[in-house]
């Protein structure tokens, strides 16, 4: 796709997704392989979304709804890594500091 195109920016995000996510790569990587699950057909879900929510003449989408879109595409589920997947959260002691 072309550089700074919508579907060059959904890329730049899903690559973001992988670097904090390995196990979302191996997930989008079968997915990519399907043509219906192509990067320019997320970002017609996401464009989608935008014109769905239109202010006047101006649509937006934020980092977060364009996550959570490309997580509901992709089945990538909840972000936050494998804890948050666990659902064991992590305990921070502050008197470990100490």
């Amino acid at each position: 796709v072309k550089e700074r195109s919508a579907p060059w920016m959904v890329a730049e995000q899903l690559k973001d997704i992988c670097r904090r996510e390995p196990h979302s790569a191996e997930i989008l990587a079968q997915d990519l392989e399907n043509a219906s699950m192509s990067i320019t057909e997320a970002e017609k879900k996401i464009k989608a979304f935008a014109d769905g929510h239109r202010s006047g003449g101006f649509a937006c989408v934020t980092p977060g709804e364009a996550d959570a879109i490309l997580r509901e595409f992709y089945g990538l589920g909840a972000s936050g890594g494998a804890a948050a997947e666990s659902g064991s959260p992590k305990i921070l002691n502050l008197a470990d500091f100490l």
